[in-house]
C-alpha cells in the first residue's frame, strides 16, 4: 500500500542526512520509504554570512527513486519548510536530476555548477534578514 507523497528530512541510523520527495510503502509485511530526487544540503560559513551548497544523495548513479528500509532510519521530519523545498525544486530542475542522462555524456567537464550553491540574490535575501533581525 503506497501513502501520499510528501517533503521530508530524513536522518538514517549511519549519520548519514538526506532531504527528498519521500512516500510510504509496505511490501510483504516490510515497511519501506520511496524516496525520489533525495539530496544533501550542506550550510556554508563564510565572511559574507551563510549559503547552501546542494548536491545529489548519490553521485554515481542517474536514478531519481529510491527504495529505503525503514530499519535504516534514525528519524524522519515532514518538512513544510519552503526554503527547502525551494532549493531542492530549483536542483532537481536545473541539473535535471529527474531525467535520465545518456551513458555517452561522459565528456562534459566537471564545474562548479555541479555542487551547486545558493544564488547570489537568494544570499541576498538570507543576508537581509540576518541582518533586520539583529
Amino acid at each position: 500500500m503506497m501513502e501520499e507523497d510528501f517533503y521530508a528530512s530524513i536522518k538514517f541510523k549511519n549519520g548519514e542526512e538526506i532531504f527528498a520527495i519521500v512516500s510510504y510503502s509496505e511490501e510483504e509485511g516490510e515497511d519501506l520509504l520511496i524516496v525520489t530526487n533525495p539530496i544533501t544540503v550542506k550550510e556554508l560559513k563564510t565572511r559574507h554570512g551563510h549559503g547552501y551548497k546542494v548536491e545529489p544523495w548519490l553521485k554515481t548513479t542517474d536514478e531519481d527513486m529510491f527504495i529505503v528500509k525503514m530499519n535504516d532510519i534514525l528519524t524522519i521530519s515532514q518538512s513544510n519548510n519552503m526554503e527547502m523545498i525551494k532549493m531542492h525544486t530549483s536542483f532537481t530542475k536545473k541539473f535535471g536530476i529527474s531525467s535520465k542522462r545518456s551513458l555517452n555524456d561522459t565528456d562534459s567537464e566537471i564545474t562548479r555548477d555541479m555542487g551547486y550553491v545558493s544564488s547570489v540574490s537568494r544570499f541576498k535575501e538570507i543576508l537581509e534578514k540576518i541582518y533586520n533581525n539583529s
